[in-house]
């Protein structure tokens, strides 16, 4: 039976290009993903017409019940999950605090945070069970620095690293890693920071930073990065890491 790498939140981007990683190296990868079932059905096709295996489902995170079953018909109908990326996001762009309604600020924190924790809480006791298991968890820039208009986005964020930490305190002495991610820049991602920019911005920014520059964050390379924390030895664990192309100035430098 092959491990299994579930992705919550598979897009074309980070989460994609992450359960194809898994999947090259032998893992059965199940990919999550909100919406867009012809791109869901496409990716697994994708990664098994290369001869790997892969499973996919719609998730709405949102929905009371849809993460734990998600785990649980895992766990009975493919195998135990060995690794999973939560890699949910929770931009709703730059607004003002009037602008921000309680609905909207309430979301961030559910996809953010409250879905992080009912991941952890729904797959980490049979990783401990186990003794072993590896939680991945993509954030941002905001996790660590609150910029205007982020109200939401900050502290959904923030919420996440600090339950990083705190899942990371309880657990790693019992063999579950958790590697927190901050993504610091822009990612070459049509269905993310493509449909927040409009399909004719988002070209014209991969023209004039991406592609043969480099300059934006390319998806494929990252989950190269992904990979090897999913695989480090438990004596020399990455807790948390920092991410971006090689000309952004870090977040602490601006």
């Amino acid at each position: 039976m092959k491990p299994v790498c579930l992705i919550i939140g598979a897009g074309a981007g980070i989460g994609g290009n992450v359960g194809k990683r898994f999947a090259q190296a032998g893992y059965h990868t199940v990919l999550c993903r909100r919406s867009n079932k012809e791109g869901l059905d496409t990716m697994v096709q994708e990664i098994e017409q290369s001869g790997a295996s892969a499973s996919g489902f719609l998730l709405n995170a949102i929905e009371p019940g849809s993460i734990e079953n998600c785990v649980a018909t895992v766990e009975a109908d493919i195998g135990p999950i060995e690794v999973v990326l939560f890699n949910l996001g929770a931009q709703i762009g730059d607004r003002s605090l009037k602008e921000t309604s309680p609905k909207a600020f309430e979301m961030g924190w559910r996809l953010a945070t409250f879905g992080l924790f009912r991941v952890a809480s729904s797959v980490f006791p049979l990783m401990e069970e186990r003794g072993k298991g590896t939680l991945l968890v993509t954030s941002a820039t905001a996790a660590v620095r609150g910029n205007r208009g982020q109200h939401s986005h900050a502290a959904a964020m923030g919420g996440r690293r600090m339950l990083c930490q705190t899942l990371n305190a309880e657990f790693a002495p019992k063999g579950i890693h958790v590697a927190h991610i901050i993504v610091d820049g822009a990612v070459d991602a049509p269905d993310t920071l493509g449909k927040m920019l409009g399909p004719e911005k988002f070209q014209k920014l991969r023209e004039s930073r991406g592609l043969e520059h480099d300059g934006l964050m390319l998806p494929a390379k990252m989950a190269e990065t992904y990979f090897h924390l999913a695989q480090q030895h438990r004596s020399a664990w990455t807790h948390e890491i920092d991410m971006r192309s090689f000309s952004d100035l870090a977040w602490w430098n601006h």
